[in-house]
């Protein structure tokens, strides 16, 4: 079963997807990343090899989509998110959002809980704008982003990228853990313990917030953020093949 790639939109958002059964799974990315990673070309494998419908895609300013990365915030990346729920899936789907992309998911499934079938999120990032980046910036780094819009942050996976005032200041109007999620789906949260990026204590919260009763969440000993090594991949794999009922191998 091959993927077929297309584009979305004025934008445009690139994406790749495959006809199958249904429900399907819809791959949410991280912040800075594409759709070409490790995790979500695992995906692609998997759902293939078990003819289950699937969805991959980048957000504007991301990947092969068109846009500025630095114009992005997070509810513009939400609005891609459900442009692309809404136009190339049909149904109740499995979001699968990596770091940020958790975030995307749970915000998703927030606004249209009836698209929504269940969650899994791997280092999940809610809030990363206001409790990982502006609560520990120092005051120095604030000032540059108030009074010239942006910071150029260095990064461990590549090129450095802006952060800008606009991505704080909108990601203020999306802030989740400040009370209850209310959700009722499934939900599963994967995390590794030598996460630099994001703490695993950040999945336990979510947990606690989340209304559902059916909320589990895994660490993983000496996981880093990515979750991307064979053995974290295969966990992926079983993990959405329980809330599946498949056997997820």
């Amino acid at each position: 079963m091959q993927e077929r790639s297309g584009t979305l939109g004025e934008t445009p958002l690139a994406y790749r997807a495959l006809a199958g059964k249904e429900p399907g799974v819809v791959f949410l990315g991280g912040f800075h990343s594409d759709m070409t990673g490790s995790k979500a070309a695992y995906l692609a494998e998997w759902c293939a090899t078990r003819g289950r419908a699937y969805l991959r895609f980048d957000y504007s300013g991301h990947g092969a989509s068109g846009g500025r990365f630095e114009d992005g915030t997070i509810g513009g990346w939400l609005a891609d998110a459900a442009a692309v729920l809404a136009e190339l899936t049909k149904g109740p789907q499995i979001l699968i959002g990596s770091s940020m992309g958790g975030w995307i998911a749970l915000l998703l499934a927030l606004r249209h809980p009836e698209r929504v079938a269940g969650l899994i999120g791997i280092a999940a990032a809610p809030d990363f704008t206001e409790e990982l980046m502006w609560a520990q910036f120092p005051q120095s780094v604030r000032d540059q982003i108030q009074h010239e819009g942006f910071w150029t942050r260095p990064s461990a996976y590549g090129d450095g990228y802006p952060i800008t005032r606009a991505l704080i200041e909108d990601g203020r109007d999306h802030l989740i853990l400040g009370g209850p999620i209310t959700l009722d789906r499934p939900v599963r949260f994967l995390h590794g313990q030598d996460d630099p990026d994001v703490p695993w204590q950040h999945s336990l919260r979510l947990a606690e917030r989340i209304t559902s009763r059916d909320v589990e969440v895994t660490l993983i000993k000496g996981g880093d953020h990515r979750l991307s090594t064979p053995d974290n991949l295969a966990l992926l794999g079983r993990t959405l093949g329980a809330l599946l009922s498949e056997n997820g191998t």
